[in-house]
């Protein structure tokens, strides 16, 4: 077996519960999209990722468990985000409210604010978010 090149982390949430459900459903196949802050990319000072761009998802325990496939990156206003996006990131959302509120909650949390080095952030409408579309292309281990 030939070595690969080192991929980039593909990170969901933070370590703990929420990302070992997220990971079980990108490999469960419930999982195809994926919404995080442009400001956080702003803040570490990241470009954000190209189509075609695979990396390694990675589990709480740090291992890599896939390799991904991005197949799609939007920009758009939080209060733009459709339903297709929300179901498509199969956490059982039924609805865009449901999916705001569950990011919303994540986003306020006491964790991302310390990531994003801002205390009171808070989201709106006019908050950007960036819509990643991904598929497996191999499982690892």
């Amino acid at each position: 077996m030939e070595p690969r090149e080192p991929l980039s982390p593909f990170l969901l949430a933070f370590p703990g519960p929420l990302r070992d459900r997220l990971v079980a459903a990108v490999l469960s196949g419930e999982k195809v999209s994926t919404s995080g802050l442009l400001a956080e990319y702003e803040w570490e000072q990241e470009e954000l990722p190209p189509v075609g761009e695979r990396s390694a998802l990675i589990d709480s325990e740090g291992r890599e468990v896939a390799v991904l496939e991005l197949t799609g990156v939007r920009v758009l206003p939080l209060g733009e985000v459709d339903l297709q996006h929300a179901l498509d990131e199969g956490e059982g959302y039924r609805s865009v409210a449901e999916w705001r509120a569950g990011h919303e909650r994540f986003w306020h949390s006491e964790e991302m604010r310390e990531a994003l080095g801002d205390p009171g952030f808070t989201v709106n409408d006019a908050t950007l978010i960036v819509a990643e579309r991904f598929r497996v292309v191999e499982r690892l281990g």
